[in-house]
């Protein structure tokens, strides 16, 4: 199940700069010898020049180096060390306050963590800071603590700039939000594209591929479901997915243990049963699946729900194929789906040897 992309195909998308096919194939450049993502943002080389390759190794057997601006040998999505360094920080003393002065000093450009944040975050750094000491204060309000001594050890100056952050980011008041939840969200990085997860006390709620279909509706109804707000903060769920997911993606993984916090009916969640039941390195179809859980008439209700799955790859519906081979919808993209087949195929057949 190799890409289907033709020459022409993968050489468009390099004109488009669309990052949804990073890691699916990599592009070589004969004259310059580097390779890069299909998405970078080098100068579009000419056609006669270029091969195309599915993954890294094959690029260095032939002997071509890594392009410095687009780092195809990184996870996609993976956080600088400066960024992880700070997240620290933030994370050991949340009531701080990392000023321009601060990150100077320790040798990170104001300017650069600012642009990094406000692109995978969609805020600056110290917007996110303030999530931080708001999140840390409301863990404080909701563990019986005043709101006023909340607001201080938060790191708050004043009482209304700390009611006014709360406002903002719960759409309340601290005093009416006691009884609101926080679900933690996170991106982890992945060989074909950045992945979004949330999580709530009790375990992950949501893995999706950054820019999917659906994204912004599946967080309204998390948040609905949860009468939740969803914040970039720790949460340890986060963590141990991230561990897993990394060994997923080195063929180290084949089932995941981290906790899971499903949303859905209980028809949709006998279907989501059944797909966590198709072996790793094989797959199944609707009919198949209808008939695991005695639902023979009701293959078209079945194909719905896992249209519905909030978890992807720890929920495997990217097993599922149509009856005649053919590959069938996904959130993430057929582009993705054929991956994840190609990729769990090849690692279980090593499995075997």
């Amino acid at each position: 199940m190799k890409s289907q992309l033709t020459f022409e195909q993968k050489y468009q998308q390099l004109g488009q700069k669309d990052n949804q096919y990073d890691g699916l194939f990599f592009t070589a450049v004969k004259t310059t010898g580097i390779f890069c993502h299909p998405s970078c943002r080098a100068r579009t080389p000419k056609a006669e020049n270029v091969i195309f390759y599915d993954d890294v190794q094959t690029c260095l057997e032939n002997g071509y180096r890594p392009c410095k601006i687009c780092k195809p040998l990184e996870q996609i999505g993976e956080v600088p060390d400066f960024i992880k360094s700070i997240m620290v920080q933030l994370q050991k003393n949340p009531q701080d306050k990392i000023s321009d002065e601060d990150l100077k000093q320790q040798g990170i450009e104001p300017h650069t963590i600012r642009r990094w944040y406000k692109k995978h975050h969609g805020m600056t750094f110290h917007a996110f800071q303030r999530m931080f000491r708001i999140n840390y204060a409301f863990n404080h309000i909701k563990k019986g603590k005043s709101i006023t001594t909340s607001a201080f050890d938060s790191g708050y100056d004043s009482l209304s700039g700390f009611n006014q952050s709360f406002q903002t980011i719960f759409g309340q008041s601290a005093n009416k939000s006691k009884h609101k939840n926080v679900i933690n969200v996170a991106r982890i990085a992945s060989p074909i594209g950045a992945l979004i997860a949330c999580a709530s006390e009790k375990g992950v709620c949501f893995l999706g591929f950054v820019g999917q279909k659906h994204l912004e509706r599946n967080f309204a109804l998390i948040e609905k479901h949860f009468k939740a707000v969803i914040l970039p903060t720790p949460n340890p769920h986060l963590n141990v997915l991230e561990k897993e997911l990394k060994e997923y993606f080195a063929g180290k993984r084949q089932t995941f243990e981290v906790p899971l916090d499903i949303i859905g009916t209980e028809f949709q969640q006998k279907v989501w049963q059944a797909l966590v039941q198709i072996p790793y390195g094989q797959t199944s179809t609707y009919k198949q699946q209808a008939i695991s859980i005695d639902k023979l008439k009701a293959i078209r209700a079945v194909a719905t729900a896992n249209g519905a799955n909030k978890i992807s790859i720890i929920i495997p519906c990217h097993r599922i194929i149509g009856s005649d081979g053919s590959l069938t919808g996904y959130a993430g993209g057929l582009h993705r789906k054929r991956w994840l087949l190609d990729f769990e195929s090849i690692k279980y057949k090593i499995l075997l040897a």
